[in-house]
């Protein structure tokens, strides 16, 4: 399941998304996969990188490619960076690298920043120093995995906030034949079921009597606590 990507419509406009220009700094495989996405679905794409062989591997699917320490102001204005709707800072290990750049980013005004961390720490700091969004692709890989090791009907967990999150679980055992006013999971464990997906059809508005058959999959939202309660139950 696809919740936004990496949610980098982050400015709420009007605008037309297919008119947005991405910038992404840093062609590892999480910077080059947001790359590739996006260009794939039509945007204008600005790849960075100070690894020349890294820009030339993705040059023939971004709309440009450029060689560029992004630790340099100078370069990046020069790149019109301030320019783009949207500045994707996916630098790896490198965190006083990520930092710079995401403090020049700032300064030079660009709309929107989308920073990766790689600790809590390091995205405290990302989200002081001006990051709109900060990121943590491995952490949050981490907890998806681990929730379908621990619940295997478990397919997607995706985090909202430190509170709240939201899951895909599929269907089976005692929830088939049954409809959403028997299994009266809101009332049970405090979590509401957005939609049904069944095949390639979502259905987002369920009624209570609608029954749930083998194959399909609830969307859930619902508090951390809550939902660990309701996969332990339904293990």
């Amino acid at each position: 399941m696809l919740y936004c990507g990496i949610c980098l419509h982050v400015d709420g406009g009007t605008e037309p998304m297919a008119k947005k220009q991405y910038a992404i700094i840093g062609m590892g495989r999480f910077g080059s996969s947001v790359a590739k996405a996006l260009s794939g679905m039509g945007y204008e794409v600005l790849a960075i990188d100070a690894d020349e062989q890294r820009t030339q591997e993705i040059s023939n699917i971004v709309t440009h490619a450029v060689s560029a320490d992004s630790t340099d102001e100078e370069a990046l204005r020069a790149l019109g960076i301030r320019n783009f709707d949207v500045v994707v800072v996916a630098i790896g290990e490198d965190i006083q690298a990520s930092i710079l750049t995401t403090l020049i980013l700032k300064d030079l005004g660009v709309p929107a920043i989308v920073a990766k961390a790689k600790s809590e720490l390091h995205g405290k700091v990302l989200g002081k120093i001006g990051a709109d969004k900060v990121i943590y692709p491995e952490r949050d890989m981490g907890m998806r995995l681990a929730h379908h090791l621990a619940s295997p009907n478990i397919l997607d967990y995706i985090e909202l906030s430190p509170e709240y999150s939201i899951l895909d679980m599929k269907v089976s055992g005692p929830m088939l034949g049954r409809n959403l006013q028997e299994l009266d999971i809101r009332a049970k464990y405090g979590c509401n079921v957005m939609a049904i997906r069944r095949g390639d059809e979502m259905n987002i508005s369920p009624r209570a009597e609608d029954r749930l058959t083998d194959g399909d999959v609830l969307v859930i939202v619902g508090r951390k606590d809550n939902l660990t309660k309701l996969e332990m139950a339904y293990q």
